[in-house]
């Protein structure tokens, strides 16, 4: 599978025989970053982080499973340009179908002989959620009530973002890093990184800032190790979970 191989060797990560996740580069996602976050969203969403555009057609967000979901999704994705996801797959190529052997409904590529169902969907996800440093965002509300509170507050959210306009995220990722110590790449050399890589960087340097600036406290006499809960902070190591 996909994620016994390191992703530090890889341009594209095989799911089955006959298809393949891609790393795009940073410059390749540049090229267009918005549209390559839109997709990534709705590839990888959750019932939680739709809950606004589940609740306008009448879903409720608790009641849809994440599989169903991106059913929906790809859907409508299938027929946009996924070369920076899929390589030189054909995905409007994709019908919705019924699985005869289990009655899963799938995804199924006649011409290539691919077929995506909820395995295959969840190998998928893992490794973009890998490659973007994305979390998986689910929530649970107690109760009615609750979950009114919630969609009126991602509702006002979302609301805010239209209003703003996208902000480039990538973007300034990498102006904060070129001009950081401990990156290694200039501007022009950043650009021929993998996003898995050029993350996976930025979540180091994350890791060494935090344990440089943790011992400065235990020896200054300032932070008693002993009280820290949370040990990660004591290794410069960014483990990947």
């Amino acid at each position: 599978m996909g994620n016994k191989i390191s992703l530090l060797k890889c341009g594209k990560v095989p799911i089955t025989p006959q298809l393949y996740v891609r790393i795009p580069t940073v410059g390749e996602v540049l090229d267009d970053e918005q549209t390559y976050f839109s997709i990534l969203s709705s590839l990888i969403a959750t019932p939680s982080s739709h809950m606004v555009q589940l609740d306008k057609v009448g879903i409720d967000f608790t009641e849809i499973k994440d599989y169903d979901l991106f059913l929906m999704l790809f859907d409508m994705l299938k027929s946009e340009d996924l070369s920076l996801f899929f390589g030189d797959m054909n995905t409007s190529n994709f019908e919705m179908g019924i699985n005869n052997q289990n009655g899963e409904t799938v995804f199924y590529n006649e011409t290539n002989n691919i077929m995506i169902d909820m395995f295959v969907y969840s190998q998928i996800v893992e490794i973009l959620r890998k490659i973007t440093l994305s979390e998986k965002k689910v929530i649970k509300p107690a109760n009615e009530e609750a979950k009114r509170y919630l969609l009126e507050k991602e509702k006002k959210k979302l609301k805010r973002s239209m209003r703003e306009g996208y902000k480039p995220y990538l973007e300034s990722l990498v102006i904060a890093l070129v001009n950081t110590t401990e990156f290694k790449y200039n501007y022009e050399e950043v650009m021929n990184l993998s996003l898995y890589k050029f993350n996976q960087s930025f979540k180091q340097i994350q890791s060494k800032i935090s344990f440089d600036n943790t011992m400065v406290g235990v020896y200054t006499g300032n932070i008693d190790t002993s009280k820290i809960s949370d040990k990660s902070c004591l290794s410069w190591l960014s483990i990947q979970s």
